[in-house]
């Protein structure tokens, strides 16, 4: 018996012995993980039965349906083809149902179905937990501290700024098309609408766009990494393990572009402190009967009487900071895409626009709700291009659709605004702009005024 032992011991203390043991319990930890992916896959398979959708690859699912910058293509396929919705497997192991359907929609939204984990813990490092990304109370407590920052008293004064910093951009328009007729607007947009934000919700007092250090810049660029490596990310099943992506080259990018956007906003928050140190400037904005969205986070008190933590801080102007300038620079950049592909309508936006304001005239709050068509313009352009094209949700419990198919608690749904916006069975003609098209299908479909604000609330982004 001692014998018997002795000889284990020696075999295991050897180091052949050690590596056949550590590759012992590795392959029978690779074939317990993938018999949990076997069982989660035959789950899935079972969970979304009711819904047909494309032949998929048992391991890589949808991937070679969609090939890069051809996703929307593919969606409006599957719109034609799958009514209501369609799943999508991202790989063997993860499904998500695409829904593009107003009622289907409808139904989510009347839920508190919170955010995807998955896609938040991706979002974390570069925006924290902020109101994006928070859900439950936490989020109801952040959303109700922040709601007087967006009260009426506060954003008219707001047309006066957002009218300066156009100003400027079209300034430098001008000087620029005389030395070339080509421009690519996008970066210039997204520097004025950072401008924007930066003047209406930070105190900001100086025009970034004049900024000749170019840091303002330099933070757009970081934006726009980050936004293509999360998107990369989100369709690749090797990078979904923080620590192996990490180490990867993309991995090493989104942290440096991480850092370089998190000096911003460090910076926009070390500033304002260090205004509201002195005394007659923090009894100034004390004084202020409605304060704007900085000194609300920098005042805000939690129930239990503490201040926001230096994280929470971060995450909120992080999130607000991208989140008020991104998606408005995508919007405006499409709709004068949109106009600028059909003059007939640019046209009458503009003698809409010439007959309100004049020659010189600047646009004020009171002006906003006097031009129809080019409202109409407006929100047909982020019909067929909506900034953001899709909201996730994963569901907390099991949900039933009004033509009573239904899903199991777990399954990750993607509102798909993109492929409702795209959808024939809602929009005759969707791929034509038409800046009427909004006001008849809401005709049609919701007689009253109180269903075209409920459909409204579920289709337009």
């Amino acid at each position: 018996m001692s014998v018997s032992v002795l000889s284990a011991t020696r075999f295991l203390g050897s180091a052949p012995g050690l590596l056949q043991v550590a590759s012992l319990l590795a392959l029978v930890l690779l074939l317990l993980k993938a018999a949990q992916l076997y069982l989660r896959r035959q789950w899935l398979l079972k969970a979304v039965r009711e819904f047909p959708s494309p032949p998929s690859h048992w391991l890589f699912g949808h991937i070679q349906k969609f090939q890069k910058d051809q996703e929307t293509q593919q969606f409006q396929k599957w719109v034609e083809k799958f009514p209501s919705a369609c799943p999508r497997w991202m790989w063997g192991s993860k499904v998500v149902i695409n829904i593009y359907d107003p009622d289907y929609m409808k139904v989510v939204l009347g839920r508190s179905d919170p955010k995807p984990p998955d896609s938040s813990r991706l979002l974390a490092p570069w925006i924290g937990y902020g109101l994006l990304l928070l859900n439950g109370q936490t989020w109801l407590q952040h959303r109700r501290m922040l709601t007087p920052a967006f009260h009426y008293d506060i954003l008219k004064p707001y047309v006066g700024h957002m009218a300066d910093s156009v100003r400027v951009m079209l300034d430098k328009w001008e000087e620029l098309i005389s030395q070339d007729s080509h421009l690519e607007i996008l970066e210039h947009i997204s520097l004025m609408t950072l401008d924007t934000i930066m003047k209406c919700a930070f105190s900001h007092q100086s025009s970034i766009q004049l900024d000749r250090k170019y840091e303002s810049k330099s933070y757009i660029n970081a934006i726009e990494v980050m936004k293509n490596l999360f998107y990369s990310r989100v369709r690749n099943f090797f990078y979904q393990n923080d620590i192996l992506y990490s180490l990867t080259p993309d991995g090493l990018r989104n942290k440096w572009a991480c850092q370089l956007a998190h000096q911003h906003t460090d910076q926009v928050i070390k500033l304002r402190k260090a205004y509201l140190q002195d005394e007659e400037d923090l009894e100034r904005v004390r004084r202020k009967k409605k304060l704007d969205f900085l000194d609300i986070l920098l005042f805000a008190k939690m129930k239990d009487g503490s201040s926001l933590s230096d994280k929470d801080l971060r995450a909120e102007v992080d999130t607000f900071m991208f989140g008020g300038h991104d998606t408005t620079a995508s919007g405006i950049s499409w709709i004068l895409y949109a106009l600028a592909s059909h003059p007939e309508h640019q046209q009458r936006c503009r003698q809409e626009i010439q007959s309100l304001l004049g020659d010189g005239a600047s646009i004020t709050w009171d002006h906003l709700d006097q031009m129809p068509y080019t409202t109409m313009c407006i929100k047909e352009s982020l019909r067929i291009y909506p900034p953001v094209p899709m909201v996730g949700r994963k569901l907390s419990k099991p949900i039933t659709f009004p033509d009573g198919r239904s899903l199991p608690k777990g399954i990750f749904v993607s509102l798909n605004i993109y492929a409702l916006h795209h959808n024939p069975k809602v929009w005759p003609n969707p791929e034509v702009f038409d800046p009427s098209i909004l006001n008849q299908v809401l005709m049609l479909s919701c007689p009253s005024q109180e269903d075209q604000g409920t459909v409204l609330g579920s289709i337009l982004p």
